[in-house]
């Protein structure tokens, strides 16, 4: 939507018309500002269609909702997880399983991989549950991929305890660390243990009755990718920004928008 307050025409005007114009600027009231709705269903641009717009002009953006004031705030993030229980041989290094997307923006996952739409800094965390049933403890081992190839320092060890009586020895891996990706970067996790009893292990839900109190499925693994900041280096960003001036149009570019009433207003200049 652009304004419509009058202009003079080309070959100028009476007093009382010049006076009108010039009060509405010395008011702030021009035509070469408006407002524009960024497109929804996961856009990720938006053209602006005025006039006005050249291909030097600078447009300013300012938010006029909620929604637009939180543009930006929500950057790319990922929870995944897998809900049986893995298996693995011995001392075989074996891409760790993750079935179900929980939430996903900016990312995707398909065959046991995650992958991002967008260049930044991501803090990354998997957290899996290892099981020993046998006497002796184990050891074993989980580590981050990007694009096929071992990270360098992501490795992470736990030794397993040995079972004790009824009840099979366990311990969690928490594996953390912050990871420079690319757009369409992909990511995963590695698992290795020294004995093929040692097993990444998964729980259902529990319901009452029969079992004595209810509580939530507990995953065999589980992915935690989130964006800290974006890319200026590869021209990514969490704020919209314009991409594209033409006669007459410009492109306004921005993460994944699936909110409505996400306005802004602008104003161009020159």
């Amino acid at each position: 939507m652009t304004r419509m307050y009058r202009k003079l025409p080309f070959q100028g005007g009476d007093p009382r018309l010049v006076a009108e114009v010039v009060n509405n600027l010395v008011e702030g009231k021009s035509n070469n500002s408006g407002e524009i709705t960024l497109n929804t269903g996961g856009a990720t641009t938006t053209t602006l269609f005025n006039e006005r717009i050249g291909f030097e002009s600078i447009i300013l953006l300012a938010p006029l909702s909620v929604a637009a004031a939180g543009t930006g705030v929500q950057l790319p993030h990922g929870l995944f997880e897998h809900d049986t229980t893995q298996n693995f041989l011995a001392n075989t290094p074996t891409r760790v399983a993750l079935g179900v997307a929980e939430s996903a923006y900016a990312m995707s996952l398909a065959s046991d991989i995650v992958t991002v739409d967008y260049a930044g800094y991501y803090d990354i965390t998997f957290e899996g549950r290892f099981n020993n049933p046998l006497s002796q403890i184990h050891n074993a081992y989980l580590w981050f991929r990007v694009n096929g190839v071992d990270v360098p320092h992501t490795a992470a060890s736990v030794t397993v305890p040995d079972k004790q009586g009824s009840i099979e020895g366990a311990a969690y891996l928490n594996l953390t660390h912050p990871l420079d990706l690319n757009a369409n970067d992909y990511v995963e996790v590695y698992c290795a243990v020294d004995n093929a009893n040692v097993a990444l292990t998964a729980f259902p839900a529990q319901t009452t009755p029969p079992d004595l109190y209810a509580r939530p499925s507990i995953p065999s693994s589980t992915l935690e990718l989130v964006m800290h900041y974006p890319s200026q280096v590869s021209g990514s960003t969490g704020l919209p920004y314009i991409s594209d001036r033409q006669k007459g149009q410009a492109t306004i570019t921005h993460l994944p928008n699936s909110v409505a009433d996400n306005t802004f207003g602008y104003i161009i200049v020159g």
